[in-house]
């Protein structure tokens, strides 16, 4: 480290640097970033305090010797600790939005944001007619954040099982100043909101395979565990929502959730639902969406 710390001088010499050790160090990225590339512009710029989204003006800038050891250090956490970015910064974005994360609650990377970020139109007619939303399985708060901006006139109930989860999605709804809309609940499923109903539930609950489980990446093994695992199929959890959300939506009411990579496994398992697959960037077979009406009773 000292000999590398002396013959590098500027951002570009450590962008490059960082890719080349993250290559030798064979990371697994998912977390925020998909590349070597943008993950070493990512904890380069944030390290030394610079705009995300502004690289060229800086990159023959020359470094002080305490910007260049701190870079060494976070490159050195990554290789060695296998840490996700985002827990290495203490922080997540979902488009324009940052969010505080540690190792209590599961990186954000939801599809679900991106049709918040378009206000699940067009299967919302009219966002501020969005009177009150429930987001299952919260983690860090980021969805329901996400929904309370979506729908200024909306009461929104946060739920998730882990004090500690709920410890940072505090933190966040505090962030956004959003205390007085956002409510933290904690409960097990829907097993603390009995009696309540809601014009939308959203949930991106655990949907991780037993097979996939074991093949994890050691950077999923950061997360907590039971943000991830969901049964054999990876659907135990995603039943227990379609079992019991009829109850728990308004007539008109509307249910999203995410599932990974278990479109075909979901349709062979509930060959009778009219699921609906909106389109996100990574195709359309990862979040489906129902109405209240077409849900068991």
């Amino acid at each position: 480290m000292p000999s590398a710390s002396a013959e590098l001088q500027t951002i570009r010499d450590f962008i490059r640097y960082a890719v080349s050790r993250f290559g030798a160090a064979r990371l697994f990225f998912g977390h925020g970033s998909d590349n070597a590339w943008d993950e070493a512009v990512y904890l380069t710029l944030h390290t030394l305090c610079l705009p995300l989204d502004r690289l060229e003006p800086f990159l023959d800038a020359r470094l002080l010797a305490h910007e260049r050891q701190a870079l060494l250090d976070i490159y050195q956490r990554r290789c060695q600790e296998r840490l996700p970015a985002a827990y290495l910064t203490n922080e997540a974005w979902l488009g324009e939005h940052r969010f505080y994360v540690d190792e209590r609650v599961i990186v954000p990377r939801s599809f679900i944001a991106e049709l918040l970020g378009e206000r699940l139109a067009p299967w919302v007619g009219d966002a501020d007619e969005v009177a009150s939303t429930l987001d299952l399985c919260t983690g860090s708060g980021c969805l329901a954040i996400l929904a309370a901006l979506a729908f200024p006139n909306a009461e929104v109930d946060a739920v998730d099982l882990s004090p500690e989860a709920l410890a940072v999605a505090e933190r966040n709804v505090a962030d956004y100043h959003l205390g007085e809309r956002v409510r933290l609940v904690s409960s097990d499923a829907f097993a603390q909101l009995r009696g309540r109903r809601y014009d939308l539930i959203i949930s991106n609950p655990p949907y991780v395979d037993a097979q996939a489980m074991v093949a994890l990446p050691p950077e999923y093994l950061h997360e907590p565990e039971m943000a991830l695992g969901s049964g054999e199929d990876g659907l135990d959890f995603t039943r227990i929502i379609l079992r019991e959300a009829k109850k728990h939506l308004n007539p008109e009411g509307l249910l999203v959730v995410e599932i990974g990579h278990h479109r075909a496994a979901l349709e062979n398992a509930f060959p009778e639902l009219p699921f609906t697959w909106p389109e996100t960037s990574a195709g359309c077979e990862h979040v489906f969406l129902l109405h209240a009406a077409d849900l068991p009773d």
